[in-house]
């Protein structure tokens, strides 16, 4: 990724020649992968099978702090412990299978409100009633299902839940979260959109002009935008129009903080976009290939001292986060419904992404590299259970 300096020169440079980024060539997406449930079946078993941002590490402050969702459709929980590791296990209880935790929270212990039994932070089976009912259960052998692995990279909590087919979004991971962040608030929601339609319209600048001309265009700039990559991830930097006051300031450790809106794309569902006065972190759960739920977490920006965010700066963030629900994202919010109700009018086969939108043609690149890789995957696991048997 560039410097601050040398992203400044970059966008000073488009701004006075009047051009952006360009991709080498387009991309034709098949409207059915937005809509096909084949499509979206393989999807899902893909993303068991790689490394899923699931959570920030903030959402986990105590020991006991927990957060519980669906991932490619299965009930997964993911915990601190006391000794301050964070585990991810199958939510489910293991004598009838029913979930144990919903949402986030803060627990001393896992209680299956069926029938009572009791699991520790670490996942061990700690309390069955009436265990004198089961004499032959080995509570050692009958915790909790843990995933096949957790890593805590760049303050996020990534989750892969099965064999993998490959490094996904930490092939090549940039920083993101810092510890400094204050996180501010949390929420969820559903849409009715596949989930790839959020994702494209966040990766161009494109329809800045058109799609927000009162909200985002007076402060920035009608297609103007720097794509940058790293493995299956991406990042696109949207200058505001104020950056030109940088033009004569020194290049060394200079900083573009609320010079420019950053939006990383953390392949495949997870975005993190660092905008003028707030961070905005967005995990998606496609749920079909036609619903999505997003679970949106709110920081305060990174400081490049290591301080907390003051007061002042805290209210200014809660102002910016306000701001943003009630323009821009309601506008591409629209934008995607329409296009997703669309769908079914036969007008396109394909949608076409054209050089000014390369990082779309990036993450459906990807994508249709890693389907191609479990396809392969699981032909070869196939191959050898016909042999076995």
């Amino acid at each position: 990724m560039r410097s601050d300096a040398e992203l400044l020169d970059h966008i000073l440079n488009h701004i006075d020649n009047g051009t952006t980024d360009l991709g080498d060539e387009d991309w034709f997406e098949p409207v059915e992968n937005y809509t096909s449930p084949l499509r979206f079946d393989a999807e899902r078993r893909l993303m068991r099978r790689l490394p899923i941002p699931f959570c920030p590490v903030a959402a986990l402050p105590n020991a006991g702090s927990y957060v519980a969702r669906a991932s490619a459709g299965v009930p997964l929980v993911v915990v601190r412990g006391l000794d301050g590791s964070i585990r991810a296990f199958r939510n489910a209880c293991r004598h009838r299978g029913m979930q144990l935790a919903d949402g986030s929270g803060c627990t001393k212990i896992f209680r299956c409100n069926y029938h009572g039994w009791a699991y520790r932070l670490d996942g061990r089976l700690e309390y069955v009633p009436h265990e004198h009912g089961f004499p032959e259960l080995d509570k050692n052998s009958n915790g909790l299902v843990p995933v096949h692995e957790v890593e805590i990279r760049s303050g996020l909590v990534f989750v892969t839940q099965d064999e993998p087919v490959g490094l996904g979004a930490l092939d090549s991971l940039p920083d993101l979260l810092t510890e400094n962040q204050v996180l501010f608030d949390s929420s969820e929601s559903v849409e009715d959109i596949n989930w790839k339609l959020t994702a494209e319209g966040t990766l161009e600048g494109y329809h800045i002009k058109p799609t927000h001309p009162e909200s985002f265009y007076p402060y920035g700039y009608d297609n103007l935008n720097v794509i940058e990559t790293q493995g299956p991830n991406s990042r696109v930097c949207f200058p505001f129009r104020r950056i030109e006051k940088l033009r004569d300031a020194p290049r060394e450790n200079l900083s573009l903080d609320r010079m420019v809106t950053l939006v990383h794309r953390i392949f495949p569902f997870t975005s993190i976009n660092q905008l003028s006065q707030h961070c905005h972190v967005s995990f998606a759960e496609p749920e079909s290939a036609t619903r999505t739920r997003y679970f949106n977490y709110k920081f305060t920006l990174p400081k490049p001292n290591g301080s907390a965010a003051t007061e002042e700066e805290l209210a200014r963030a809660k102002k910016d986060a306000a701001f943003l629900s009630d323009t821009g994202n309601q506008e591409d919010a629209k934008v995607v419904s329409d296009i997703q109700a669309a769908m079914s009018s036969g007008a396109n086969t394909h949608y076409r992404f054209g050089r000014f939108e390369s990082a779309i043609h990036h993450l459906h690149s990807n994508l249709a590299r890693y389907l191609e890789r479990l396809d392969e995957f699981e032909k070869s696991e196939s191959f050898v259970k016909d042999l076995i048997s």
